[in-house]
């Protein structure tokens, strides 16, 4: 569909409007920047497993994925 990206798979095809992908662009850039950021912006190891569902090791494995998904979602709203 024009003006959306196209996200799956489930239990079927959804599709988010264009503005809304490139804000979640924006969100996942952010994240991405505060978990291999230096300092105090840095995400600390207490949240980052905390959004790994409590899994203390995933940091690494994290951070590769949000920086996939970012360059996936820079392509598909370019």
């Amino acid at each position: 569909m024009p003006g959306s990206t196209t996200l799956g798979p489930g239990h079927g095809v959804d599709a988010i409007d264009h503005p809304d992908a490139q804000r979640l662009t924006t969100v996942m850039r952010e994240l991405h920047r505060l978990l291999t950021a230096t300092g105090p912006e840095r995400l600390t190891h207490a949240q980052v497993t905390a959004l790994c569902e409590g899994d203390a090791h995933a940091r690494m494995d994290f951070t590769a994925w949000v920086e996939r998904v970012t360059h996936e979602l820079e392509r598909a709203t370019a």
